[in-house]
């Protein structure tokens, strides 16, 4: 499934107020207010609703667990089922055995887990097409995490190829392949070009991908972080208003919601706040 075409159904998890209580273990930037962030979460999954997607809501709890919104990590989704995935933030391990509870009785059939040393995060893991996965290697995701993903996809004529991310903050920053690149299409991504590993960059070159180029003062708050609703419909934070105008001039419908309390605080934009289960 790639990362581009007509979102049909998402997974999404609302923020569970008594979790939140815990928002400084898990790096977050200050205690959230629970009626806020609560309005945004539920203002955005309108924006997914009114794109056409069938919103499946989790609601199996994640107790303590403040980073249980950002439903994109714990799982990796293809088309014939789930993998589940072992985050490298060891604060959110329980969240991958909630989430397969949530997706088996959407019906979404588990196909395989992760097994440690393995671990993965679904932020580290980019569809560029049907056939081709990027991976992140970096502090949330190691190369037995890739390997143990390519054992599983490649008979599935999956290509898993893999990047050595930036050392950026460190070990206690979330830094993600997702944090510099997304998909908006076949042929077109959006993407902060300093943080880029250079085979990334040449491997969308080969593959005649063009990148909307993030400016520097818009990487801090999420502008390369971008969920492709359709082929050049995009959803996106609100606040990064020179991204937006050149992925509108790449012909890209975009569509903005407010984040400060769902996404700035925790550091997970659009991508993170989802997980698509089907797309056109």
């Amino acid at each position: 499934m790639n990362g581009y075409g007509l979102l049909r159904r998402v997974y999404v998890r609302p923020p569970d107020g008594k979790s939140l209580a815990s928002w400084g273990a898990f790096g977050w930037h200050h205690a959230p207010d629970p009626r806020s962030i609560e309005r945004e979460h539920a203002a955005f999954r309108d924006r997914l609703a009114e794109a056409g997607a069938e919103v499946v809501t989790g609601a199996t709890p994640v107790p303590a667990d403040p980073d249980a919104i950002y439903a994109y990590d714990p799982v990796l989704v293809i088309d014939d089922g789930a993998i589940m995935l072992l985050p490298g933030k060891e604060q959110r391990r329980p969240e991958p055995r909630a989430v397969a509870r949530d997706l088996e009785a959407s019906g979404v059939p588990v196909l395989a887990a992760l097994e440690p040393p393995a671990t993965a995060e679904g932020g580290d893991l980019v569809f560029l097409d049907d056939v081709t996965l990027l991976a992140g290697v970096g502090y949330r995701t190691n190369i037995a995490g890739v390997e143990q993903l390519t054992s599983i996809l490649e008979p599935r004529g999956i290509t898993v190829h893999r990047f050595d991310l930036p050392f950026h903050r460190g070990p206690d920053a979330c830094l993600h392949l997702m944090s510099f690149v997304s998909p908006l299409d076949a042929d077109l991504v959006v993407a902060y070009l300093p943080m880029m590993p250079v085979r990334l960059a040449q491997l969308l070159e080969q593959r005649g991908i063009r990148t909307v180029e993030v400016p520097d003062d818009e990487f801090p708050t999420m502008g390369p972080n971008v969920l492709a609703l359709g082929p050049r419909i995009a959803v996106a934070l609100d606040g990064n208003p020179e991204t937006r105008r050149r992925m509108e001039a790449a012909g890209v419908d975009v569509r903005v919601y407010q984040g400060e309390q769902v996404s700035l605080n925790g550091d997970g934009g659009p991508t993170c706040l989802t997980r698509p289960l089907a797309r056109g």
